[in-house]
């Protein structure tokens, strides 16, 4: 477990927190929400230790593991497959199924695991930084938008294997669907402060909307109250006969305590600019192939017609040419063969994963958004800049010191002054937080236009999906249905694949399992055995030295007796040997309680040594 304890954090004028404090128990899975800027991000670095609050602490048991993926890349291995399993825990290092099994269900295929981690596209070295993680078992797994790079093959197969992690778990992203599948609560960072709640995201959001909303009436209750008090005081305080009650409201006035009125939190509300479109079908492709390599043909003689109204969505694995062909219809990249074809009323409007290179660093939001288009005005790009929340200075913002994410509000604030009736649109919601991506949503549903999307966003896929255009290792399939119906109807070939393999590493994983058990019971039997051989001498030493002190003290109760008669006798000689013999009666006894003390030490020390090992064995048995 972890537990966050008043902490404040800000940069300059900017308070992220103000004294936040929640706890992650045992195998919870917790779901960290927060509008963008609001510093989810900046937690999870604090928690690691990347950064430093102002005030307050994080808190962990001694030896907790922290598995965080990292973005920077620094491979040593030759060979995928060795650089996932230089992160096993030492005591399965050997155990090369267990990395197999998580690389296969993050999209590697086998034949990938031998080639080297540096040919691979920086999403994917990204997949194998995770990989490395899941593989080390650390006590707390931290996951920031780890959907970003991922297939929906990959997340559907990571949302089961989230389900069974036997830690704790913290996970931040924009896919709703997939935080809800998998937490058991929510943290939610809201006007500065943190609250938890048991539940999911719809759970979550309806508890905040309905507290700000009891909290807001339960102001105005109160400054109605307070306004009734001031003047029932400013009427009757001359009047001497109600001296008493003018005191006794003018008190209750003193101890009542001023809500501030909340402050609104800006949403983004936006719709995108609709060209009016008069003709049946926006565009086809016939016979389009496209390759980056003579040898291997990315997209090979793919025909398409779309109707004006359509919302298709491009799906599949990562690295088969989703966003190649996103960039052809968009007139990006030029076709290797066979021909595009657009109806004349046709306007483009294009938002890709990199298009963010294209803003200008040294032009402000508002400038970049003015440009977009001819017909923007000043205040249209200072509307837009607001609706993307770069309200008043913040439209002035150079666009160098933005964040990824705000500059992917600018992109998509420059999409929106732009009149278009067709939006082209790859993974659009990348760097968005889960509100944002509500209202890009309810944005591209109203949109009367025509879509073509690319997303692994499975909550869009089900509310947009006209028609998929399908990415397998067959080649592109269409489908003619919704997202919904493309499941029930077989979905991704590839799962029953994934599935054999698991069970293949499985068993392997339980053979070993076989083995290992066996040698827990032997290492437990040589543990008990070198118990025995260690303890079994202190404890005759101690049984020896308890005899001692009470055969001592029984001659030491006998000599009282002989004192007190030698005394009674006045028997001087006898009175001095007796005194003497008790004196190394008592050293005696003094010496033997001390033996005593330090062979108890002993035993109950080496007996908790023994105890930790057999327990340590029996966690490792699963027992």
């Amino acid at each position: 477990m972890i537990s966050i304890e008043n902490l404040d954090k800000g940069f300059g004028e900017q308070v992220l927190f103000d004294g936040i404090s929640f706890k992650v128990n045992p195998k919870e899975r917790v779901g960290l929400v927060g509008r963008n800027g609001h510093g989810k991000t900046t937690l999870f670095r604090i928690i690691i230790g990347e950064d430093f609050s102002e005030n307050g602490k994080v808190i962990s048991p001694k030896n907790y593991r922290l598995g965080y993926v990292q973005q920077t890349i620094e491979f040593t291995e030759e060979t995928v497959l060795k650089e996932g399993m230089r992160a096993l825990p030492e005591a399965e290092s050997s155990h090369h199924w267990k990395v197999e099994k998580i690389l296969t269900g993050l999209g590697f295929s086998q034949s990938d695991m031998q080639r080297h981690p540096s040919v691979f596209s920086g999403g994917f070295q990204v997949r194998l930084n995770l990989a490395k993680i899941l593989v080390s078992e650390p006590d707390m797994l931290l996951l920031d938008e780890p959907t970003n790079y991922l297939d929906i093959a990959s997340i559907r197969w990571i949302e089961q294997f989230l389900l069974s992690w036997p830690h704790e778990l913290m996970v931040i992203t924009h896919d709703r669907g997939f935080m809800d599948k998998i937490v058991t609560h929510i943290v939610g960072i809201h006007r500065k402060k943190a609250r938890k709640i048991e539940g999911n995201t719809e759970k979550y959001y309806a508890q905040m909307a309905q507290e700000e909303e009891i909290f807001e009436k339960t102001r105005l209750n109160e400054e109605r109250k307070g306004k009734e008090i001031e003047l029932f005081i400013s009427r009757f305080r001359a009047k001497a006969r109600l001296a008493n009650l003018v005191q006794s409201r003018i008190k209750s006035l003193s101890k009542m305590e001023k809500s501030d009125k909340l402050q609104k939190i800006k949403t983004l509300d936006f719709s995108f600019r609709n060209k009016p479109f008069g003709a049946k079908y926006v565009m086809s492709t016939k016979n389009l192939s496209f390759s980056y390599h003579s040898d291997k043909k990315l997209i090979d003689n793919f025909d398409i017609t779309i109707a004006a109204g359509e919302r298709v969505c491009v799906v599949g694995k990562n690295g088969k040419g989703k966003t190649t062909l996103l960039k052809l219809l968009a007139g990006k990249l030029k076709p290797l063969s066979g021909e595009i074809v657009y109806n004349p009323q046709v306007e483009k409007g294009f938002y890709e994963q990199t298009n963010i290179r294209s803003l200008v660093d040294s032009r402000t939001v508002e400038e970049e958004i003015l440009y977009s288009h001819e017909d923007v005005e000043r205040q249209l790009a200072r509307n837009i800049s607001g609706a993307m929340m770069f309200e008043g200075d913040s439209a002035l913002k150079k666009i160098a010191v933005l964040s990824g994410g705000e500059k992917s509000r600018v992109m998509l604030g420059k999409l929106l002054v732009t009149p278009v009736n067709l939006l082209l649109l790859d993974e659009p919601t990348n760097h968005l937080d889960m509100e944002s991506s509500d209202a890009l949503l309810a944005a591209i549903d109203s949109f009367e236009g025509t879509v073509v999307m690319v997303t692994h966003n499975e909550m869009f896929l089900h509310a947009l999906a006209d028609r998929l255009i399908v990415f397998n290792d067959n080649g592109i399939e269409i489908f003619e249905g919704g997202y919904g119906e493309f499941l029930e109807k077989g979905g991704w070939h590839d799962e029953d694949d994934k599935l054999r393999l698991r069970e293949k590493f499985d068993r392997q994983s339980k053979a070993s399992e076989k083995i290992n058990k066996k040698e827990i019971r032997k290492l437990r039997s040589e543990i008990i055995t070198e118990r025995s051989r260690a303890l079994k001498p202190l404890e005759e030493r101690i049984r020896k030295m308890e005899n001692n002190i009470d055969a001592h003290e029984k001659e030491l109760e006998r000599l009282n007796h002989e004192m007190i008669e030698a005394s009674q006798n006045r028997n001087g000689e006898k009175i001095g040997e007796i005194s003497r013999a008790i004196h190394a009666c008592q050293t005696a006894i003094d010496e033997n309680f001390d033996h005593l003390e330090s062979l108890t030490e002993t035993l109950d020390t080496q007996s908790a040594e023994f105890q930790r090992r057999l327990e340590e064995l029996a966690s490792a048995e699963g027992l």
